[in-house]
């Protein structure tokens, strides 16, 4: 029972992490750091952060075979760097809160591709957390309402939703062969190669003070290794279907660090659409679960 707590408080904890990203993103941007830079240290941090950690606990995490390295291709450089660009874009341009719900599309799309690539039949509880997920974005955008969400704010929002789920269709090809840390290690590895060309990193030196440099780490660390590695180990100890209803508290922590910390104006309409979307994909991931 203990040994239960500890892997369901591990989940919690990642989605937790994973939702306080705007904080370290917002004090980023705003020390004039542009996303590109952001990213790119991110993933670059990550790496060397993961690589030491493998270094201590067990160096066999590195080895994989160059025949494979397309999976982590489609992992780091179509999905990571893909999404994050959307959903980090999202956040400063339409805010935490409607950010992180979009983003919580992924399962929607992975739903779709999942029909498409592996012939997984498409249910009426799917349907219609499909059918709830597409209102709730309507009601996102607040229509009708003085703050409402631009189409380009809407369709990059999505696109990050989008990005998300193709790193499920990847790794899931990928962790036939591989453990879960090394897929993320190789993940991040090639993010930050796909991104490094379009960084200059001379340039942005200056922009480091001691305040900057910290939250450089803290988005890699707090947000991006730590919470890996507590999803990983959550997923040790818990049916997959559970692991993925608990780590939606990621969308809920964003959404109230958008509203609390960075006084986001959220009206009845949005709010209705967020928590349609919520239920949509909580609806979703039990279906997942029941089928395990």
């Amino acid at each position: 029972m203990l040994s239960m707590n500890v892997f369901t408080f591990s989940t919690i904890a990642a989605g937790v992490l994973w939702g306080m990203i705007s904080i370290f993103l917002k004090n980023l941007s705003a020390n004039n750091f542009s996303l590109l830079q952001i990213l790119t240290f991110r993933a670059s941090i990550s790496s060397i952060l993961l690589f030491l950690f493998f270094l201590i606990k067990d160096r066999s995490l590195l080895k994989i075979k160059l025949k494979d390295i397309w999976m982590f291709v489609g992992t780091g450089v179509i999905s990571l760097t893909f999404f994050s660009l959307c959903y980090f874009f999202t956040i400063l341009e339409s805010g935490a809160s409607v950010a992180v719900i979009l983003l919580y599309t992924s399962p929607i799309f992975i739903l779709i591709l999942s029909a498409i690539l592996f012939k997984e039949k498409i249910t009426k509880v799917k349907l219609f957390a499909l059918i709830l997920t597409f209102v709730g974005c309507v009601f996102v955008t607040g229509i009708g309402g003085e703050n409402h969400l631009s189409a380009k704010g809407l369709f990059i929002g999505l696109c990050a939703g989008f990005g998300y789920a193709l790193y499920s269709i990847f790794s899931r090809f990928a962790l036939k062969k591989y453990k879960p840390l090394t897929v993320t290690f190789y993940t991040f590895v090639f993010s930050s190669l796909s991104l490094l060309p379009f960084c200059n990193v001379f340039k942005v030196i200056p922009n480091f003070t001691p305040s900057s440099a910290f939250f450089m780490i803290g988005i890699a660390f707090f947000c991006t290794v730590l919470p890996y590695i507590f999803y990983t180990f959550g997923l040790s100890g818990l049916e997959t279907g559970k692991a993925a209803i608990l780590v939606t508290v990621e969308p809920l922590i964003g959404s109230l660090i958008g509203i609390f910390i960075w006084k986001e104006n959220i009206d009845v309409v949005k709010l209705v659409g967020i928590v349609m979307i919520f239920i949509a994909v909580i609806l979703i991931n039990m279906n997942c679960k029941s089928q395990e």
